[in-house]
């Protein structure tokens, strides 16, 4: 194998190295670093944009305690899952990822298949974080509905996700130094924004809820007709398991990251672990300002059941007779999630591209194109379309769109867990580790992480209510086995002929 150099001859870095080893040239600038690639990830984790959106939810099954014991759970097996994907990106640091990683534990006779359904699974899941933007824009835009503000139409709703989606894509086409630097500043913003609100909320609220609660207060009055608390306590766990993912930007990010089969698997164990930090520290200083459970999701309060909306206005409100204040620490949330959202395209811009520069996407040789200033600058605008036409589902119903959005998370932790899979049974004795890696624990931690992504599989899919009506109903599972069968479908009448898993553009 030839060694690829730089213009004045130096050999290139070990992650280029292993680039053109598994049989790619490098097309994207290379100038990320490990702090950069950390921030992009950061960013589309987003503790402040997903904990703020979901915390109904935790208000709702099970309370304090199922958000501060539950984060702590999802916590744990959360980083088992990272830890075993750092593995796999250390020895294979390619745009693709997933499904690269699919075809190449999978074994020739397995590689098609395997990457087929890997890819295809993420593809479904790549704009779950710009469909959190437009449930947030939902919020903010309904949530003043009994405080006599401004209530938008939904299609005036769609019009402003079509707005910063338009922003985003604009962004995106900019040079990777550019959109480095404001990676940089959607993290910082992310953790000072939490730290801001974490201080603020409990020092302004006239009213404080004690230590014994936040940590021993069990909700178990939801008005969804389930009465078991371990039932309850399971539905709990969605906030704290819909807040951490994303975490695989940093691996579509390793083309254009110096050394990245050792900052590639930096940026995921770094995002999710400081993730968990700063989540958890959000939950605590929020929750310390609850102290009416039920009024904080009544529909009547001023905020139209919004929890963090009331806690931010009622803070502000009862102690200065204004809610601006807490208006303006909606506005710390809708930046945090402005960066999200850029940085989502970004990662599933990437993913276009590695996918499509395999021939796995209609219209491939259009989406892996790059313009002069090595951005796939086709792939970026095809996710920003993408990302508005989901939206619009919106429009018909809101069930639709939230069960698309739950179908986004499931796949997307499948994608997760495939490689891992194949890395446990077919290519456990002669997976070939990067220089991050597990050691003897790998098989262990690899089991552990796909079972957790199947239990939570399951719990995604369980009703949250009773009785089950047409209403209630849980569309999640019969919308990812209409997935399911659509992917396999094609791939028997029509894929299996001609994809033949990854294919490379460099000659040995």
């Amino acid at each position: 194998m030839t060694i690829p150099f730089d213009n004045e001859g130096a050999s290139l870095d070990s992650g280029l190295v292993r680039l053109h080893e598994l049989g790619y040239k490098q097309e994207l600038k290379r100038e990320l670093s490990v702090i950069s690639n950390f921030a992009l990830t950061f960013s589309i984790i987003s503790v402040l944009t997903c904990i703020s959106t979901l915390y109904n939810t935790g208000l709702n099954y099970g309370g304090p305690v199922s958000m501060v014991y539950g984060w702590l759970v999802v916590c744990i097996f959360t980083m088992l899952v990272a830890l075993s994907m750092a593995e796999i990106c250390s020895a294979y640091p390619t745009s693709g990822g997933l499904y690269f990683w699919s075809a190449k534990l999978a074994g020739p006779q397995w590689a098609p298949f395997a990457s087929w359904i890997t890819g295809w699974y993420w593809t479904t899941s790549i704009n779950f974080s710009l469909a959190q933007l437009l449930q947030v824009i939902i919020l903010l835009s309904t949530g003043g509905k009994n405080g006599g503000g401004y209530v938008a139409s939904k299609y005036v709703v769609i019009a402003i996700h079509g707005g910063i989606l338009v922003i985003h894509g604009v962004i995106n086409s900019l040079p990777i130094s550019i959109l480095s630097l404001l990676a940089h500043l959607g993290a910082i913003w992310n953790v000072v924004g939490v730290f801001v609100l974490i201080i603020l909320i409990p020092s302004v609220a006239t009213e404080r809820a004690s230590v014994k609660f936040v940590f021993t207060e069990f909700n178990s009055d939801n008005g969804a007709g389930i009465n078991s608390k371990s039932y309850i306590f399971v539905l709990g766990l969605l906030m704290s398991q819909f807040t951490l993912a994303g975490y695989d930007a940093s691996v579509h990010m390793t083309e254009e990251t110096k050394r990245s089969d050792i900052n590639g698997p930096k940026g995921i164990i770094s995002s999710v672990g400081i993730s968990i930090v700063v989540g958890f520290c959000y939950i605590l200083g929020i929750t310390f300002a609850v102290t009416d459970i039920p009024y904080l999701l009544s529909e009547d309060n001023d905020a139209g059941g919004y929890a963090i909306a009331q806690i931010f206005y009622m803070s502000f409100k009862k102690r200065y007779g204004s809610g601006f204040g807490g208006i303006m620490c909606l506005v710390i949330v809708a930046i945090a999630i402005f960066f999200c959202g850029m940085g989502s395209i970004t990662s599933n811009s990437r993913m276009a591209y590695a996918f499509s520069r395999d021939g796995a996407m209609p219209l491939s040789s259009l989406w892996h194109q790059v313009n002069k200033e090595e951005v796939p600058i086709n792939a970026v605008w095809l996710s920003v379309l993408i990302s508005f036409c989901m939206a619009l589902t919106s429009l018909g119903s809101m069930v639709a769109f939230q069960a698309t959005v739950s179908i986004a998370v499931i796949s997307l932790y499948v994608a997760y867990a495939l490689p891992i899979f194949f890395r446990v049974t077919l290519a456990a004795k002669h997976f070939q580790p990067g220089p991050f890696n597990l050691s003897r624990y790998g098989i262990i931690v690899g089991w552990v992480a796909v079972i957790w992504v199947v239990l939570i599989s399951v719990l995604f899919s369980l009703p949250v209510s009773y009785p089950i009506t047409i209403e209630t109903l849980n569309y999640t599972p019969i919308a990812l086995g209409c997935l399911i069968i659509l992917i396999v479908s094609y791939w028997i009448i029509s894929a299996r002929h001609w994809f033949k898993g990854p294919l490379t553009n460099t000659e040995n």
